[in-house]
C-alpha cells in the first residue's frame, strides 16, 4: 500500500536558457507559466502541465554544470545509460499518433518513434530542451 502522506508535486531542471526551456514546453504541450521568478540568483519559472510543476532554473552562481547524456536506442528500449533519473513521462488523453505528427511538424525529435509497448498501448519518447527526454503514453 502507498503512502498517502506523500503528494508528488514537481520535476526540477537545470537550464542554459529557462525562458525558451519553459517556452518550449508552452508551445509543443500546451503547458502554462504558473511563476517567472529569481531564486538564489538564478531564474526560476514554474511551468504547469497535466496536474504536476515543471519546475526549470538557470544556473546558480559557482555552479558548473556537466551536459545531459542523450537517449540512447538499444534492441527494444531506450536509456540515457546513467545512474539517476532517466525520463518522466505523461499519459496523454487523446489520439496520441496526431499529437505525435503535430509535434513532429513542430521539429521535435523523437528518439523513440511512436510504437507499442509492452502492455500493447502507444508510447514514444520526445527530446525536450536541456537533454531532458520525455516518454508520452496513449491513455
Amino acid at each position: 500500500m502507498s503512502n498517502p502522506a506523500f503528494k508528488f508535486d514537481h520535476v526540477h531542471i537545470i537550464s542554459e536558457d529557462p525562458k525558451a526551456s519553459a517556452n518550449w514546453y508552452v508551445d509543443m504541450f500546451g503547458a502554462t507559466i504558473a511563476a517567472d521568478t529569481i531564486a538564489r540568483g538564478a531564474p526560476q519559472i514554474f511551468v504547469a502541465l497535466g496536474g504536476t510543476t515543471i519546475l526549470i532554473r538557470g544556473r546558480r552562481p559557482g555552479e558548473d554544470p556537466a551536459p545531459a547524456r542523450p537517449i540512447q536506442p538499444y534492441a527494444d528500449f531506450s536509456s540515457h545509460n546513467a545512474l539517476g533519473t532517466d525520463h518522466f513521462g505523461f499519459m496523454y488523453d487523446g489520439d496520441l499518433t496526431a499529437l505525435c505528427a503535430e509535434l513532429s511538424a513542430k521539429g521535435v525529435a523523437f528518439p523513440v518513434p511512436l510504437k507499442k509497448g509492452v502492455n500493447g498501448s502507444l508510447l514514444c519518447y520526445v527530446s525536450a530542451p536541456d537533454g531532458v527526454s520525455i516518454e508520452l503514453m496513449q491513455c
